[in-house]
């Protein structure tokens, strides 16, 4: 344990202020590329697509892989491991499957900028657009889970009171991400991505001198935590989000569908040639399987040498100030940071992208600018104006929301991701293979499926997230697989009937 927690504040402080200074100056090199909102909501063609696949496996670890698994991990043991393999396994599967055509698709009608638009033009909806739009919204509770992450590391490390580590976290991200956009989004992350590697893998490594037994560390691992508690080696949990086989293999569904996403769909549509797809995907393998895989196992290695924790989620804080000399704590804290902002940057890019491109845009300029001599250059730059407003009142909302702090990191960010998830798989999905996909049944999904999760969740009928959410999709799939069906038909009806009204 280090002495001089004032020397370490001090030297966090100054490498966070230096991590800063940075990230600003990237925010104003990506100022060049975000003065449309196509430069702002994905900067097309200007990023490496190596980059842009790290920076797709920074977004998708988040404060999630850090700080909240890693506390399921403190609390349950090895039945976590479900969750983070399934995390590179499953999730990188669902990304090779649905990249190519997603990436096809939204070339189309001088190309989609966002997840709701792209379901619009392929739908050919603008209600659908709207609603999507308004569904991504739900992402304020992944930004809150983010922030909550962010000032647990600041509390449990250097001191810093937990209301301050959250303003800080909001602050430097609507910094530079305003300023610059994609471009600085997609910089930052890859970037943030390469450390959060090489934090993962000094965490994993850590065991062999906090927990011991060399090339045998994993077995002694297992013997320790069995001596603790028995349960923690089972299949599954006793409670928890891992109390059966169907609660796992929701969970299994849940990051199957994770890489639809708005937030990381967007990186697809960044890369500007086809061929580019294959350097993205493998890059997004590599950097997923590294971020998901090893810091699980400090959780676990947290509960022997650091054990009564009073907040699960403090594991990993709480086991690196146990275990590593000051430079390695400064290195790992800046590098968990990293994790958690890479993720609320592409989070608040996402929502104000699609307010500005998809409601603003949709809603508002037709009817303002109905009359109106105003040009199509004009009016893209309200759009980004609108979108970098709507930054700082999403922060201003996740700040107010973050100050009671949640039991389950975990749980509170998959509750946003389940809800839009639930809504969009459906559409997404079955546009890919089936040709009688139709707008109406898109639209029942879309609304149906965050319905009954919400319902579910709310209620307390199904307070496990992951089987609320996988009933909830399985409703949107139904419904509009079944609307879909009817649609023709009832559209055909409706044309007979109006030909033989006016034949009269």
């Amino acid at each position: 344990m280090l002495d001089d927690n004032n020397t370490l504040a001090w030297l966090v402080l100054g490498a966070l202020f230096g991590y800063f200074l940075l990230t600003t100056w990237l925010g104003k090199r990506g100022s060049v590329h975000s003065k449309s909102m196509k430069g702002f909501a994905i900067a097309k063609g200007k990023v490496s697509p190596w980059i842009v696949g790290i920076s797709f496996g920074a977004s998708y670890a988040s404060a999630n892989l850090f700080i909240g698994v890693p506390g399921w991990a403190y609390t349950y043991g090895a039945p976590v491991l479900w969750y983070s393999l399934g995390c590179f396994g499953v999730s990188w599967i669902g990304l090779l499957l649905f990249a190519k055509t997603f990436w096809e698709q939204g070339q189309k009608k001088e190309g989609s900028l966002t997840l709701p638009q792209w379901l619009g033009i392929r739908y050919q909806s603008k209600a659908l657009q709207v609603i999507v739009a308004v569904l991504i919204l739900f992402n304020i509770y992944y930004i809150v889970a983010q922030n909550v992450g962010l000032a647990t590391m600041f509390e449990t490390i250097i001191g810093i009171p937990y209301t301050w580590g959250i303003i800080i976290g909001v602050t430097i991200t609507i910094v530079y991400v305003s300023m610059g956009g994609a471009f600085a989004q997609l910089i930052t992350d890859g970037i943030q991505g390469m450390v959060m590697s090489v934090i993962s893998v000094l965490l994993f490594i850590s065991m062999l001198w906090s927990i011991g037994g060399g090339w045998n560390v994993l077995g002694n691992l297992q013997t320790q935590m069995g001596a603790i508690d028995g349960s923690m080696l089972a299949s599954t949990s006793q409670d928890g989000p891992f109390h059966s086989v169907f609660a796992i293999l929701s969970i299994q569904w849940l990051l199957f569908s994770f890489a639809l996403l708005p937030h990381l769909m967007n990186k697809v549509l960044t890369v500007e040639k086809k061929e580019d797809l294959r350097k993205f995907t493998l890059s997004s393998g590599i950097t997923l399987f590294v971020l998901s895989t090893f810091s699980v196992f400090a959780g676990m290695a947290a509960r022997i040498t650091v054990p009564n924790l009073s907040t699960p989620d403090s594991a990993v804080p709480a086991y690196i100030m146990e275990v590593f000399p000051t430079i390695l704590v400064i290195l790992l804290l800046v590098g968990i940071v990293s994790a958690i902002l890479s993720t609320t940057d592409s989070l608040y890019l996402g929502m104000t992208t699609s307010i500005g491109n998809d409601l603003y845009k949709v809603l508002v300029v037709p009817i303002l600018y109905k009359n109106k001599d105003t040009s199509i250059k004009n009016l893209d730059q309200k759009s980004v104006r609108v979108s970098r407003i709507s930054l700082i009142v999403i922060g201003g909302v996740s700040l107010y929301m973050s100050i009671d702090r949640p039991d389950s990191l975990a749980l509170l960010a998959q509750i946003g991701t389940s809800a839009i998830l639930s809504g969009i798989a459906a559409p997404i999905t079955l546009s890919y293979f089936w040709k009688k996909a139709h707008r109406t049944g898109a639209l029942a999904s879309v609304v149906l499926g965050p319905t009954c999760f919400i319902f579910l969740v709310g209620t307390g009928i199904n307070e496990q997230v992951f089987e609320a959410m996988f009933y909830s999709s399985l409703l949107g799939y139904t419904a509009m697989i079944f609307i879909s069906v009817l649609a023709p038909y009832l559209e055909k009806q409706k044309k007979t009937y109006y030909l033989k009204r006016h034949a009269r």
